[in-house]
């Protein structure tokens, strides 16, 4: 099978910062299972660099991810199979950096379920972002309904989910869907600015900011403020937090090591 048909995710590290591009235009970033495999060979290399952020994205202008590539469903030969195959949304959520998807277009089915495994989601003003696995006769698989009932409110992701109809960037923006809605051609450069900015905050610290949050969405209130505060007690164990009360103390930028 030909590049056009199985595409490919491209990877790639710029200072602290990586980039992971969803590259099959042509098929608006659908995912095959050699790109699912891919992603999971990205997702390892953001877990064991010294990266301190990485920015998701597609190729092109149409799409960030239509989801995946519809026509290999039926390659698999059971149920159980699909049950099992390849979990590429699952692989953003894996990532133990902080994470920000540049939504450049359509994000749809297991596309918009990968984008809402980010931490941060910026949207173009062309994006469309939508669940419609009910118009082919199933539903999301990859916690769609857990995502969008937790950002957009229970009754817009019913409406999401029960249409299958997608919404435009506006309407993700006052939904909470996404944190803001940039030009197309200005989407990557803010994504970056972002990324820029967190990499050059104590990497530690923004992990543990990371798994705080995810934490705090399935934990009681007072267990929750409880690991936050563990959470603190190990930040400030570090050499990089020894480092920021130095430089707060010296008037001067910290220089932080992940240490």
């Amino acid at each position: 099978m030909d590049d056009a048909m199985t595409g490919q995710v491209d990877f790639a590290l710029d200072g602290h910062v990586a980039t992971i591009t969803l590259n099959r235009p042509d098929k608006l970033n659908a995912i095959t299972r050699q790109m699912a495999h891919q992603m999971e060979d990205a997702v390892a290399c953001c877990n064991t660099e010294d990266i301190r952020a990485v920015i998701v994205t597609g190729a092109g202008e149409r799409a960030f991810c239509a989801g995946t590539d519809v026509r290999q469903l039926d390659e698999y030969e059971t149920l159980w199979d699909i049950r099992n195959r390849e979990d590429y949304c699952g692989a953003i959520r894996r990532i133990t950096r902080p994470v920000i998807c540049a939504i450049n277009g359509y994000a749809l089915g297991g596309g918009l379920e990968m984008a809402m495994g980010a931490d941060i989601r910026l949207a173009s003003d062309t994006a469309r972002i939508g669940a419609p696995e009910i118009k082919l006769g199933w539903i999301g698989g990859g916690g769609m309904a857990m995502h969008l009932s937790r950002s957009a409110g229970t009754s817009n992701a019913a409406l999401m989910l029960l249409t299958g109809d997608p919404v435009d960037a506006g309407t993700a923006l006052r939904w909470g869907l996404v944190s803001e809605v940039c030009a197309p051609d200005a989407l990557m450069a803010r994504a970056r600015e972002i990324a820029d900015t967190i990499a050059a905050r104590a990497p530690i610290a923004a992990e543990h900011a990371k798994l705080n949050l995810a934490a705090s969405a399935s934990m009681p209130p007072a267990q929750a403020v409880q690991y936050e505060l563990d959470l603190q007690t190990v930040a400030f164990a570090t050499e990089d937090a020894a480092e920021g009360r130095a430089a707060f103390a010296e008037k001067r930028a910290p220089v932080f090591r992940r240490r």
